[in-house]
């Protein structure tokens, strides 16, 4: 009894010829070879054109096939190939040749293909392809689960479907959910220039999400999207970014910094929050609004001292000078060399941050540039009641009402046209089944063995031409990217507020910035509630008690307007309760101009003239030079107060229309008269560095908590959109 236990074991490990259509023995080895034989093995059916079986010492049976092998699997996978060798004791079948297999999710074509029929698992090594519904996979390498429809791809992974190409080194993928895991450096292209790139991380190839979390850059045209995390949405075209995120379009040198980043493909726009900001790049314009502007010391009405005369007399000989030795300098150049008169431009950096920075691409023709109707003559006077100071000037200028229309509100285009995959049915999904005569007709084809050695061979070349990334792609793309973006454009001509003739697809950016906005330059600060910036105008718009700072000087308005124009400061609107002040060495004395509505010119980064209309006033401490010990205060009145101004010194000083000036001795200065209406200084609102800029905001006034509280963060949304009331 105990003697007969193996050898039943044994006996059901055999394999059973089911039928054939004749034999023959081999009188040299013993092999009985026979042809259409169709073997059964542990429910396995395995066919070919010819095959036979042999053992070794040890009673192992060992089963070769030769033409047309067809194995099928009592779960309904069928395997195709010209040759193989099965081992029965282990069921580990090794096929060679136009090897095919096919299940219920997708079908594997390779040259040699080993497989254990027992747990259900592939591998390949010398190149293959697995085809799902609607995806195409190639690879070196390649390690396939039946049972859970896994399959882990090594070397050259190209995976194509009508959305997009990816290109990898590692990678599992799933072809029951269409999931594909990474696990090193991966570019996964679609078709409108976008490009995802991650180290380690998930992509759905049917419903197109993306979750990474290790070395992940979203790149689209010129735009750069990175992040520690990524979220990607294909069929609505948005990307998520979380921690360390940087956004960056190079084409109009646009780059931000935040906690958190979401970027809309179809609009493209950025919307990014949790300590963000961005960096535009200017010439440096040090000391453009810190000229003492604010302390506009008029010389002595009708003379000239003779210090000025002299300072101006020294001036025009040195530059005189220096032309003469620029003339000597170009006639002793050798032809052919050249000369640079001009010097490269200083390169500065304006940080700005808020609690929530949007910024979106809109077509160049919607735009609508401000016209604030500036003139640097100062253009007409302000129609309003004055008050009568004393000496009624007559001013030759018209009066207008200068109420002015700014951008408002423009639509956002439509986003997330569906991205609908269309795939042609494959035709050895349906031989889930096959029969004997299916084999013969798939088979015995040989334009199908000739189809799949014309597949592989074309994967192999596509293997070799592929590109698959490099570790640190995404720092390496985003320092570039960076490194373009902080490059300014210098150009001859000047900026346009007006519209200009555009094509239908010319675009510009825009940028929003809501709630406890901060700006930070080395030599200018600001703050406001909400700020609005369009790049076609290069103009800044600060609304909400909005407070610029320059070296000693505070600027304050209920709305100020700002133009850059080739990276410098051109113009600037101080609109509504216009303000400036400038401390004394001693701070507790303060230089003050004040009126409806100030204007500023700059030239070569300085003040070159100012305006101050409606009430104007101006309040200036005179103090003695060697001393510097105050000895006066003057206080000029009128409707209008006109400023030139060269090399960062006064050079023409006029009140016109009801003028009222007076000069108080210092010892007849007193606490009611040595600060105008309206002033205000806050110092400690003045962001004092960038890292001051992310960390701190400005106090609220007490007396404006209550309106702040009653305003929905809807209502104050609205009031960023709508910038043109």
């Amino acid at each position: 009894m105990f003697g007969q236990i193996p050898a039943q074991v044994s006996e059901a490990n055999r394999m059973n010829l089911v039928s054939s259509s004749s034999g023959r023995i081999n009188a040299k080895t013993g092999h009985m070879t026979f042809y259409n034989p169709v073997y059964e093995h542990k429910g396995n059916t395995l066919s070919a054109d010819s095959g036979y079986i042999y053992e070794n010492e040890i009673k192992q049976q060992f089963f070769e096939a030769f033409g047309n092998v067809v194995i099928t699997q009592p779960s309904g996978t069928v395997i195709y190939s010209d040759y193989l060798h099965y081992d029965a004791a282990v069921q580990l079948a090794k096929l060679t040749k136009n090897v095919r297999l096919v299940d219920r999710n997708s079908v594997l074509t390779t040259n040699f293909l080993t497989y254990n029929m027992r747990s259900k698992i592939g591998t390949y090594t010398g190149g293959g392809r697995i085809v799902t519904q609607s995806d195409t996979i190639t690879s070196r390498n390649a390690f396939y689960f039946e049972n859970t429809g896994d399959a882990y791809f090594r070397h050259k992974v190209i995976v194509r479907n009508p959305s997009v190409k990816v290109y990898t080194d590692s990678m599992r993928y799933n072809s029951i959910s269409k999931d594909t895991y990474f696990y090193g450096p991966t570019n996964i292209k679609g078709n409108q220039q976008e490009n995802l790139y991650t180290e380690r991380g998930v992509y759905n190839t049917a419903t197109g999400i993306a979750n990474f979390n290790k070395n992940n850059l979203y790149t689209e045209g010129s735009r750069f999207l990175k992040g520690d995390s990524l979220h990607y949405e294909r069929e609505f075209g948005i990307g998520k970014a979380f921690r360390n995120v940087v956004f960056v379009d190079t084409l109009d040198k646009f780059y931000a910094y935040g906690g958190k980043g979401e970027y809309h493909q179809g609009e493209e726009s950025i919307l990014m929050t949790d300590k963000p900001f961005i960096i535009t790049v200017v010439q440096n314009d040090s000391d453009s609004i810190a000229t003492d502007s604010t302390a506009v010391r008029p010389p002595i009405i009708g003379k000239e001292g003779k210090e000025d005369k002299k300072e101006k007399k020294q001036e025009e000989k040195k530059l005189a000078l220096d032309n003469d030795n620029l003339e000597s300098k170009a006639k002793n150049i050798d032809e052919g060399s050249t000369l640079t008169i001009k010097p490269e431009p200083k390169i500065d950096s304006v940080f700005m941050t808020a609690d929530t920075l949007y910024s979106r691409m809109i077509l160049a023709k919607e735009y609508r540039p401000l016209d604030l109707k500036l003139d640097r003559n100062g253009g007409q006077m302000l129609e309003e009641d004055e008050q009568d100071y004393g000496d009624d000037e007559i001013s030759g200028d018209e009066l207008v009402d200068t109420k002015t229309n700014v951008t408002g509100k423009t639509e956002s285009e439509s986003v997330g046209n569906t991205v609908q995959q269309k795939q042609k049915a494959n035709k050895t999904t349906s031989e889930s089944t096959p029969k004997q005569t299916q084999k013969q007709s798939i088979n015995n084809n040989g334009e199908g063995r000739h189809h799949i050695e014309k597949t592989l061979k074309a994967d192999s070349v596509l293997r070799q031409r592929a590109v698959v990334p490099i570790a640190g792609h995404a720092d390496s793309a985003i320092n570039k990217a960076l490194k373009i973006a902080q490059q300014p454009n210098i150009n001859d001509g000047q900026n346009d507020s007006t519209q200009q003739a555009l094509s239908d697809t010319s675009r510009t950016r825009i940028v929003k910035a809501y709630y406890n906005v901060r700006l930070f330059k080395s030599d200018l600060q600001a703050v406001a509630d909400s700020v609005y910036y369009g790049m076609q105008d290069s103009m800044f718009r600060f609304m909400g008690r909005p407070m610029i700072w320059a070296k000693d000087s505070q600027i304050s308005a209920d709305t100020i307007f700002m133009q850059i124009v080739n990276q410098k400061m051109d113009n600037a609107l101080l609109k509504e309760n216009a303000f400036m002040v400038n401390a004394l060495s001693d701070s507790t004395k303060f230089n003050q101009l004040k009126g409806r509505k100030i204007t500023a010119f700059f030239a070569n980064n300085n003040i070159e003239r100012l305006f101050v209309d409606g009430n104007a006033e101006n309040l200036v401490f005179s103090e003695n030079e060697k001393t510097k010990v105050i000895t006066e205060m003057f206080h000029d009145r009128g409707g209008r107060i006109k400023v030139r101004m060269e090399n960062r010194k006064i050079i023409d000083y006029i009140t016109i229309k009801k003028v009222d000036q007076k000069v108080y001795p210092f010892a007849m200065v007193t606490q009611e008269n040595e600060i105008l209406p309206g002033f205000i200084w806050r110092p400690q609102d003045r962001p004092t560095s960038k890292e001051d800029l992310l960390n701190r905001k400005r106090e609220i006034p007490k007396e404006s908590n209550k309106q702040e509280d009653s305003k929905t963060l809807e209502t104050k949304a609205e009031e960023i959109e709508t910038v043109d009331q």
